[in-house]
């Protein structure tokens, strides 16, 4: 209820990374970078300012189909729950900023996508069937 929800537009920084959990269910990772973008006056154009990485989780469908649609250097909009971690490790202390996917798709102000609808057969239904 009381969640921090973002919306954070950046690039895909890293290969998606996914594995199984023990009850079975999809999990995918990856690393989004966003830089910020101002105008240097006394340039006369635009210049890249400090750059944020952000963890991004997906489970379930949507950790399959990043999986299957997103690859290094892809521009990127990421809607989900904001998680901040801190901790120590060998005297130094750290902070990650996760954010747990509820979305994520390709921005299309900076390029194109063709959207393919993925349809899946419920388990149940699959038995059924047989071989």
């Amino acid at each position: 209820m009381n969640e921090t929800e973002v919306t954070v537009v950046g690039n895909a920084a890293s290969a998606v990374e996914t594995r199984t959990t023990a009850a079975g269910h999809p999990v995918a990772r990856l690393r989004l970078a966003t830089t910020v973008r101002r105008y240097d006056g006394e340039r006369g154009g635009w210049t890249d300012a400090h750059t944020s990485f952000y963890t991004v989780w997906a489970f379930r469908t949507l950790a399959e189909n990043v999986a299957a649609s997103v690859t290094v250097g892809e521009p990127l909009i990421v809607r989900g729950r904001l998680r901040v971690r801190q901790g120590e490790r060998e005297g130094q202390r750290w902070a990650s900023a996760d954010i747990e996917a509820t979305a994520i798709g390709h921005d299309l102000a900076r390029g194109t996508s063709a959207f393919v609808r993925v349809c899946r057969v419920p388990a149940a239904r699959e038995r059924a069937a047989g071989p």
